[in-house]
């Protein structure tokens, strides 16, 4: 068959773009791949055809060549393709190298076995170099172009087999110094010294030489296969954070470098960070993320090596390298940034989001920075929301929200006043006309004022809702702001009862600050109004939410007043929904009356039996198992029976299902002692649970995998053991454990329940040396602070005192782990962090206020976790 016309190949690919997979499985499909390839060297064809036929390649490359022996055969063919043109210039020389490293790459072909990536290899790289590879790679026009179209394929192929350029980084860095892209350059030996360093760490070695190798060096090529063996893991290029307990991270820290290793080092990074200015902000950005990633796991690299970039990177009005800065503040905090470059960069946000002609994803992208901006030193706990220290209400003023905002704009300011509001709780002044709360009330109410217009938008009375839990999220502890919210939300209901979905999506998803006092507002609302007949049924609806054993008697008037207007099946399920409601709530009495009535009185069948099946439920049933009887499916179809459905629920009693956790679970006393540290667990029950089994799941693997912990029986009220819980970090950081306990019930049911996390703070990982021989108690203190150094850190810091002094602070946080004690003015503290971390203080010279500390540590990545747990023990008490 011969070549395809240019018709012929247009119906195809639109054809085949329509539903590719439909035209693969179709008569044409196993011949697509073929003929494409074939077609790519006839004359009859145009060049923009082929280049169409290559776009085909390098969009869908899994579905042309679906195995590696395919995609092996077709890289072949695109690479003869490419030697066959001639040397004028041609538009597919760089479609052609792109398609060929995109099949290997896609196709899994991608091998020391395969000899089209023998050919692509060093046709890649010797393109990428400059050197002269003959007149068939085109004219001299062409090889700027080339040249960075296969720095392009090699960072494509490195990001798909991390560590096969990791014999490349001397060849690499020599190349950064010459004439050439510096852009493509720069971001591939940044990926390929990120992934070379995570390779080498989790093999236990170091560079072994990998940034001083040069090409003549290499044996068979500059090609590592065994590096790329061991990255098998796929590596993100880019990491959008870099969380404590991130897995690449941990292995970091376990790589050892030698004193010419870690110069090297830093004299790579230092010279791409010099060459940043010429890349786009984009590239730039990425080129923080790969650098800021390594440097902040390793050991022994101070990140002052960004310290040059900040004057630029402060000043910057692009977005990308902005959030880059704000990533590197959170990853170094006061090691890289002063408390005037976090003043500067507050006030930049806070005056970019006010101005009044940006986009709005760009004005949310500013205040989304405000609302989770990286502080030095928080005030609050890990994970607390708050609003920046240094940003007060003054500065914020032209930030809070009005009603003329754009609907995402209005909820991102509104959780900026609420983070406000918070602050303020404690600072009540004179005019509070003027304050962030008054101002939020205010707001408040002209949203549920436009919420309440009949007929009105839908977008209206979903933002007043989005608004509504936004606030009763953020000051779930304050009742001065929940309560007039609570009645606002009364109000509105009385005035728009259409609204009642809206009010049980939110009275599902507020905490129960919220929650209680607004259900039995509602409730209220309901059963003193029963309201005209087209609002009835969101009453009964709204009931089935709120109803429960209190005010029984007013509920059960409200459904016998109601039951005779529900004529027809959508109005009797609704009120049978809050008959079932009643059920479960323990209700008995005049709702057996009712239920009978209900039997006799609707006319439709289904509804018949529904209140018969309540009737007899409730009168041969006890609550406990009446509740089992009601309670609802782990996974029950839809049926066309009401009725039948029912029936689900004895099928549930069969089951594990997920219950509201019986189980509370805290944190008890440290143990200093023993080879790992432990956990003290504190243990209560609400109600007799057997068998029981806790689960702990360590978030982002910081730790090695915990095992469960069995209890046989527990019941209120007895007192029980702390169960005790090893940990084996990885690394020492605090980390979160997700909990999750099953256990049975006395009825016989097995139910398992998620439990809030348990946080393992710094100061939970502290375990003693091993106590010296007496006398030798100073040798043994000074002989560990000076192995510290030089791969380790020294630093200062100001520890406040409350007005118990110095030695009551030691004696009720530090006394386990004081090897030479001078009381009550000097104390020498050596503290053991697994899994080989050490971290050594000298408390000397104390003051009435304070004492200043000198902590030395073999880990960098200690260092911010140890400011942070001195700074905050006068705090801790």
């Amino acid at each position: 068959m011969g070549p395809l016309g240019r018709e012929t190949w247009a119906q195809r690919l639109g054809t085949f773009r329509a539903s590719p997979s439909a035209f693969m499985a179709g008569p044409e499909g196993e011949d697509l791949g073929r003929d494409l390839l074939s077609d790519l060297r006839s004359e009859k064809l145009s060049e923009p055809m082929k280049v169409a036929l290559l776009a085909l390649c390098l969009e869908y490359p899994a579905q042309l060549w679906p195995d590696a022996p395919a995609a092996e055969a077709a890289a072949t063919s695109l690479l003869d393709t490419l030697v066959l043109l001639p040397p004028r210039p041609s538009a597919l020389r760089r479609p052609l190298l792109l398609a060929a490293t995109t099949a290997l790459a896609a196709g899994g072909a991608l091998s020391p076995a395969s000899g089209a990536s023998r050919r692509l290899l060093p046709l890649l790289l010797g393109l990428a170099s400059g050197r002269d590879l003959g007149r068939s790679f085109g004219p001299a026009s062409e090889q700027r172009p080339l040249q960075a179209t296969a720095w392009e394929c090699l960072r494509e192929l490195e990001s798909c087999r991390p560590g096969l350029l990791g014999g490349c980084l001397g060849l690499l860095r020599a190349l950064l110094g010459r004439e050439g892209p510096v852009q493509p350059l720069s971001l591939l030996l940044a990926l390929a010294l990120r992934n070379a360093l995570v390779i080498q760490a989790r093999a236990g070695a170091g560079l072994q030489g990998l940034l001083t190798a040069g090409d003549s060096s290499m044996e068979g090529g500059p090609w590592n296969w065994t590096l790329a063996e061991e990255g098998d893991v796929h590596l993100q290029p880019q990491a959008p954070s870099w969380p404590a307990a991130e897995e690449g991270e941990c292995g970091l820290a376990a790589l050892e470098l030698s004193p010419e290793e870690a110069r090297e080092l830093r004299a790579t990074v230092a010279q791409l960070l010099d060459a940043s200015y010429l890349l786009t902000p984009v590239a730039q950005a990425q080129l923080l993320w790969l650098l800021g990633w390594a440097l902040r796991g390793l050991r022994g690299q101070p990140p002052v090596l960004f310290k040059p970039q900040l004057v630029r990177l402060l000043g910057t009005a692009q977005l990308t390298l902005l959030h880059a800065t704000l990533a590197l503040k959170a990853a170094f905090g006061e090691a890289l940034f002063t408390a005037q470059d976090e003043a500067l960069l507050l006030r930049r946000l806070t005056l970019a989001a006010q101005h009044p002609a940006l986009p709005l994803p760009t004005h949310l992208f500013y205040l989304h920075c405000l609302l989770n901006f990286p502080e030095n030193w928080p005030l609050g706990p890990t994970g607390e929301e708050a609003a920046p220290l240094l940003l007060g209400s003054q500065l914020c003023r032209g930030l809070l929200p009005s009603l003329l905002h754009e609907p995402m704009a209005l909820l991102a300011r509104l959780h900026l006043l609420c983070l406000l509001c918070m602050e303020e709780e404690e600072k009540e002044e004179k005019g509070q006309d003027q304050s962030p709360r008054h101002y939020l009330e205010e707001l408040l109410a002209g949203l549920r004022q436009r919420a309440a217009l009949d007929r009105g938008p839908r977008a209206l009375a979903t933002l007043c809702f989005q608004a509504s839990y936004l606030v009763a999220h953020c000051l779930a502890g304050q009742s001065v702001v929940l309560t007039p919210l609570t009645q606002g939300l009364a109000q509105l209901y009385r005035t728009r009862p259409a609204l009642a979905p809206h009010f049980v999506d939110l009275l599902d998803r507020v905490g129960p600050e919220l929650q209680e006092p607004l259900r039995v507002a509602l409730r209220q609302e309901v059963v003193s109004r029963p309201g005209r007949e087209e609002a009835l049924r969101w009453h009964l609806l709204m009931l089935a939410r709120v109803a429960d054993g209190d005010a029984q008697s007013a509920t059960l008037n409200f459904l016998w007043a109601t039951a005779t207007h529900c004529t027809d099946w959508g109005l009797q399920q609704a009120l049978l929904r809050v008959c079932r409601a009643l059920l479960r709530a323990g209700v008995g009495g005049g709702l057996a009356d009712l239920l009978q009535a209900l039997a006799r009185q609707l006319e439709d069948p289904d509804g018949q039996d529904h209140a018969r099946l309540y009737y007899i439920l409730l009168a041969h049933l006890a609550g406990p198992k009446l509740g089992v009887a009601l309670g609802p499916s782990l996974a029950a179809p839809a049926l066309a029976s009401s009725l039948v459905a029912e029936n689900q629920g004895f099928a549930a009693a069969l089951m594990v299902q997920e219950a509201p956790a019986p189980v509370r679970l805290s944190v008890g006393p440290r143990r200093a002692e023993g080879p790992v540290p432990v956990l003290q667990l504190q243990v209560e029950v609400l109600e007799p649970v057997y068998s029981l089994e806790l689960r702990f799941r360590v978030e982002r693997q910081l730790y090695a995998p915990l095992g469960a912990v069995h209890v046989p029986c527990l019941c209120p009220g007895r007192p029980t053991r702390p169960l005790l819980l090893p940990l084996q970090p990885r690394r020492p950081a605090p980390a979160r454990l997700a909990v999750r306990a099953l256990y049975s019930t006395p009825s016989g049911l097995t139910c398992h329940a998620h439990l809030p996390p348990l946080l393992v703070t710094f100061a939970d990982l502290f375990l003693p040396f091993p106590q010296p021989p007496e006398g030798a108690q100073l040798d043994f203190f000074e002989e560990l602070w000076d192995s510290c150094l030089p791969k380790g850190t020294e630093s200062r810091l100001w520890c406040p005192l409350g007005p118990e002094g110095l030695e009551a602070l030691v004696s009720r946080h530090l006394e386990p782990f004081v090897v030479v004690a001078q009381p009550p003015v000097s104390y020498l503290v050596a503290i053991r962090l697994p899994p080989d971390s050490r971290l050594l203080l000298r408390l000397e010279a104390a003051q009435a206020d304070g004492v200043p500390v000198a902590l030395r540590t073999d880990d960098w990545a200690v260092l911010p976790l140890a400011g942070d747990y001195l700074r905050g023990l006068s705090a801790a008490g």
